[in-house]
């Protein structure tokens, strides 16, 4: 059996412990938020955090998250109380498909929980296992700097206006 925290509360598994963790989630706890993309871990649909930090799941094996803590975009934040990137991913209109984004909010939060005044560079090196194949890229990386603008106490306009 595998116990983990799960979006805040305790989960146990019975199954397969090399059973990717991304199914496990999806399959077993119902959340699908997070998707499948590829399959190998490099396109980054399927971000979700161990113990805070962004990890791509559909390679990760569930034995992986023993003890651990796994947030799932549903645990980021929710109608009531948005997380401050699904706000700005809001204001900025960010998603087209809107498929990628639960992983790019993932990854993203986990760069802003790490480093609150995100530079542009910081954001291209965080942001770039993450791919939207809509090519929303401008718009993702200024809703990024918008929180880690205000981080700093810049103006969000003008931090979107040098995006």
């Amino acid at each position: 059996m595998i116990t983990f925290s799960l979006n805040g509360d305790s989960v146990s598994f019975t199954g397969d412990p090399n059973t990717p963790l991304l199914w496990v989630i999806r399959d077993e706890f119902k959340l699908k938020g997070s998707k499948f993309g590829c399959g190998a871990g490099l396109c980054g649909a399927c971000t979700m955090h161990l113990d805070g930090s962004a990890i791509k799941t559909c390679v990760l094996p569930v034995a992986a998250a023993a003890d651990k803590a796994v947030t799932t975009i549903e645990g980021l934040g929710n109608p009531e109380a948005l997380h401050p990137l699904q706000s700005a991913w809001v204001e900025h209109n960010v998603p087209q498909c809107g498929y990628c984004q639960s992983g790019q909010i993932m990854a993203a939060a986990a760069l802003i929980a790490e480093k609150p005044g995100a530079s542009g560079d910081d954001i291209d090196q965080a942001m770039s296992g993450n791919i939207c194949r809509c090519g929303c890229y401008p718009r993702i990386k200024a809703a990024i700097l918008s929180v880690a603008g205000s981080a700093l106490g810049y103006d969000a306009t003008a931090v979107e206006a040098r995006s």
